[in-house]
């Protein structure tokens, strides 16, 4: 079993569900409030089996990363701890969970980082929400050494696939494909050439007016898109007046006219407006059937976009005429539809995860040559402490020389196994044990069969004293990759 996502004996761990593998009321009812992730990160970590957590809530996934020093009674332990802060049962959430362990855990998070994993393929939004989720779980303190490489490395290949290929030719985000589907409904004959299309002239928003509800990321990129589209106005709406304050400065810095107001006003605002894009971290509806029925005309279209996970806005406001809602269900089935060239993305992700794979198996090794330094150490001490009773009459200056030449000896006894461990254990080969003790003291070619093998002559291995077998060109059984085990 490869140990490249390994802490000793422990493994990382994912249990998950996203739009892919459960329906959305499921979703909405695993979400974990912001308030509550540290505690639910703490209960991870409060058994013998997990040593570190990490919980990626998003409007589509809660994703929790672990690690674990066995699987089944690790997955158990997630999965019940699911159940706890959602309310659901277990045989409820186990068929739409999905989990990866080990290498492909690592592999998951570097795609999801990479958004290849997306409703829109390519969306940007993840890397910040991976980032938030690591900061959460590092100030909670539930991240160590192997979630924290492992992340570093997922923000580090998400970087590399959107500077380096065209998948953000897919959509920046999912707020601007949410914002770009709505324009359909509003303006259909002049969606065809807004800025879906890349074109920066067109405004195909102007004369219409939007409502923000929530002034966190998702709310500042709603904004942001809108402005480009020529939007009129935009109202923000947020439980923290302040908050939408500071967000209708970068409007208006942007050139967008914008107000804010409290989050009780949202009412008042609907008749005004044309578009709602909602995302609040809410456990209730901020926006009711009541309040859009009490705030439409004789004409035209007004279309709500709910990116909260739990939602927003009350389902059945899509039963009132005129009304379009699109919510993460409804968007989902539009974002199946479009196929991108995924190639030059998951070249690197490939790439990233070898390299991390490697990284992770050389510092595997690492405890394992300390303990072999340490002992070596003990023996020299007992060996000199013996030197010491069968010569007292050895002076201090020749008793000084002797330990040098000892400490010498170890040091160049210990470096090549050192170097060459690591060598072995990045490279990913299961060797056996007369091949592996050959690798890590660096034998010349033949020495092992001429001292092992009878009728061998011995000047075999003068004939080959002068190559050295490197660790790549020692034979290797087949090499076990960790393999996903998909609920």
């Amino acid at each position: 079993m490869s140990s490249s996502t390994r802490t000793g004996s422990a493994s990382v761990l994912l249990v998950g569900l996203s739009f892919r593998s459960a329906p959305v009321t499921m979703l909405e009812q695993a979400t974990v409030a912001d308030a509550d992730l540290p505690k639910m990160q703490l209960s991870l970590v409060d058994n013998d089996v997990i040593s570190e957590s990490l919980v990626l809530s998003t409007c589509n996934r809660m994703e929790f990363y672990t690690v674990a020093n066995a699987f089944h009674s690790g997955l158990d332990h997630v999965v019940d701890t699911i159940a706890q802060f959602s309310g659901l049962e277990t045989t409820q959430l186990e068929p739409h969970l999905y989990v990866h362990y080990a290498d492909s855990a690592a592999e998951h998070m570097l795609k999801v980082a990479s958004g290849l994993d997306s409703m829109v393929i390519g969306e940007q939004q993840i890397i910040g929400q991976l980032r938030s989720a690591y900061q959460s779980a590092n100030e909670t303190g539930t991240v160590g050494r192997t979630l924290h490489d492992l992340t570093q490395r997922a923000l580090r290949t998400g970087k590399r696939v959107h500077s380096e290929t065209a998948i953000d030719s897919a959509g920046a985000s999912m707020v601007s494909f949410a914002v770009d589907q709505a324009l359909r409904y509003i303006e259909p004959a002049r969606a065809l050439s807004s800025v879906v299309d890349d074109a920066p002239s067109s405004q195909p928003l102007a004369g219409h007016r939007a409502l923000i509800i929530g002034a966190g990321a998702m709310a500042s990129l709603a904004s942001t898109h809108l402005g480009r589209l020529g939007i009129d106005h935009v109202t923000v709406a947020n439980r923290t007046l302040s908050r939408a304050e500071n967000l209708v400065n970068h409007a208006r810095e942007a050139g967008v006219d914008a107000s804010a107001v409290p989050l009780d006003g949202v009412a008042d605002c609907l008749s005004a407006v044309d578009i709602v894009v909602s995302a609040t971290g809410a456990v209730g509806n901020v926006v009711t059937e009541r309040d859009v029925r009490a705030a439409m005309g004789a004409a035209g279209t007004k279309v709500l976009v709910d990116l909260s996970m739990p939602a927003d806005i009350e389902r059945s406001v899509a039963d009132i005429d005129g009304v379009k809602l699109l919510n993460i269900e409804e968007l989902t089935t539009m974002a199946g539809d479009r196929v991108q060239d995924e190639d030059p993305a998951r070249a690197i992700v490939a790439d990233e995860l070898q390299s991390f794979l490697e990284q992770q198996r050389a510092q595997s090794v690492v405890p394992t040559v300390k303990a072999l330094r340490q002992k070596a150490g003990e023996v020299m001490a007992e060996e000199l402490m013996t030197l010491e009773h069968l010569t007292p009459d050895m002076s201090e200056t020749d008793r000084a020389a002797v330990v040098k030449s000892m400490k010498r000896v170890v040091d160049k006894l210990l470096h090549t196994p050192t170097v060459q461990a690591k060598k072995l254990s990045a490279g990913g080969q299961q060797v056996s044990y007369p091949d592996a003790l050959a690798a890590l003291f660096n034998l010349p070619n033949g020495m092992v069969d001429s001292v092992t093998q009878p009728g061998q002559a011995d000047s075999s291995a003068a004939q080959t004293a002068g190559t050295s077998a490197r660790a790549d060109q020692i034979p290797s059984a087949a090499r076990i990759s960790q393999v996903a085990k998909e609920a």
